[in-house]
Order: structure tokens, then sequence, then C-alpha cells
């Protein structure tokens, strides 16, 4: 799908492609030209694209709450297992052999729960994907083990949203102390109405202030 093409309720391209990711950027920094000097430090920012729908959900709820190392280490073992990554095909599958690969038994249950809700007609995806962002974070943390975070990077991350912005992010709630010259780092609370007035363009503001804050912990390690 290109960038460009606007799905259906939509306004705006997704953020799935660099070009998608450029429109965004433009339009957020022409409305709020604050933030151009952390455009100008972080560089070139890429998308981050994880599979869709049932394997990109498997793949966020494998991270909760792991370090990037030990959830590559666990999803390279999971997606390796016949038919972990469809929802008919993962009920099939015994706990002992889902947890062998490093799932928590939480992790286990939560992803049976999504699966038997898709396959039952509760869930569609591919609705989710399209909905405002509230909509479609207040329907996914209805599934059990489904949080505000996991909700927010799946439609980050796997359905290229264009307006979602985990407000509880360390890093993103740093970036925001650094780069928007506050006097303290901004409470979740805060972070949410800051970002609102990036709507309908805080994905973009996300993987922005991600890239910022990577770009200046390299240019403080290049000073000592």
């Amino acid at each position: 799908m290109s960038a460009h093409t606007i799905l259906a309720g939509e306004t705006t391209p997704r953020i799935d492609t660099p070009e998608g990711i450029a429109w965004h950027l433009d339009a957020l920094t022409a409305m709020v030209p604050a933030l151009v000097p952390m455009r100008d430090m972080a560089g070139v920012v890429l998308p981050r694209v994880n599979p869709r729908h049932f394997a990109g959900m498997a793949k966020v709820v494998c991270g909760q709450q792991l370090s990037v190392q030990s959830a590559a280490a666990i999803w390279s073992r999971f997606e390796s297992l016949p038919g972990a990554l469809l929802p008919e095909s993962y009920l099939a599958l015994s706990e002992d052999l889902v947890r062998g690969t490093g799932f928590s038994r939480s992790k286990f249950l939560t992803l049976r729960a999504v699966a038997e809700a898709e396959l039952a007609g509760e869930l569609d995806f591919a609705e989710v994907d399209g909905m405002p962002a509230e909509a479609a974070i207040a329907r996914l943390v209805a599934l059990r083990g489904i949080g505000p975070w996991t909700a927010e990077v799946y439609l980050l991350f796997c359905a290229g949203h264009p307006d979602i912005f985990p407000a509880g992010d360390l890093a993103l709630l740093k970036a925001a102390h650094l780069g928007l010259g506050l006097d303290a780092r901004p409470s979740i609370k805060e972070m949410i109405g800051l970002a609102q007035e990036w709507s309908p363009h805080r994905s973009v503001a996300a993987l922005l202030f991600w890239r910022y804050f990577a770009a200046h912990k390299q240019r403080e390690a290049s000073l000592l």
C-alpha cells in the first residue's frame, strides 16, 4: 500500500513508509515550529514496521516488560513454532510448547484471548486498525492482558496508525524535557496533554522524539 493511499475514514497517510513519515513530519513541524530544531538534530526518521493483525499483536505481547535483546530471542523461538502466527492454529498449541519459547503463562493466556476473540468475530483487526486512536485503544484494552502500552505499540508499529503517542514511555518523556526546553520531565498526564496538540500527527511525533533522544545520547557520548 502506498503511504499516500488514504484508508477508509482517514484523512492522512499511514506511517509505514519513509514517504508517509516525511508527509507527517512536514505537516507537524509546520503546525508546531518549536519541533523544527528537534527534527534537525534527529536526522532521518524511518518507519518501524512489524507484522499486522494477530502476528503483530503476538510480537508486541512477546515484548511486554522485556529488554529488546530478550524479546528478540524469545520471538525468534516463538515464530518458528508451526502455526504460531495464526489465531486458529495458535489455539492448537499446548501451553508447555509456547512457554518453552520463553513466554510467561500470562502472555500465553493473553494471546489465547486475542485468538479466541478474533475467531469469534468479536475482534476485527482490520476494523480496529482504521479506528480513531482513542477508540482503537479502548477496543484493544478490553481484551485480557492488553494494556494501554501494548495497544499503543501495536497500533503504532504494526498498524502504522498515524495518530498514536505512547505517553508513558520514559524515553519520550525525557525527549520532551530536553527537546522542548521544559523545566522538568513532564508527567504522563502532562505528556498526554502536550501530545493532543499534535494530533493528527502524534505517531510521527513519537518517532521523532525517540530518534531525537537517541541522537542526543550519541552526542553526549561523543563529548566524553
